[in-house]
């Protein structure tokens, strides 16, 4: 019997002053996933995480991080 999962919220990062930052690095997205740059930098580039280009710096949207988890424990990548 298979039980039905909830949606994933990760619990916020915060940065100084205890306001939750709503991008995160490349290096702290891979922390938060526990996978190497070089991974996440894959799936950045493969389109499987979406990410965002301020100026030079690239970053990943926390409720990305989240909408991914959700995804891979529904059976990974949707058909498009």
């Amino acid at each position: 019997m298979s039980q039905r999962r909830s949606d994933v919220v990760l619990a916020p990062v915060m940065q100084s002053g205890d306001v939750p930052l709503l991008l995160l690095t490349i290096t702290q997205a891979a922390q938060r996933l526990n996978v190497s740059r070089s991974l996440l930098y894959d799936l950045v580039l493969s389109g499987e995480m979406v990410s965002i280009k301020i100026k030079k710096a690239r970053r990943i949207p926390v409720a990305e991080l989240e909408a991914f988890i959700q995804k891979q424990l529904q059976g990974g990548k949707d058909d498009e």
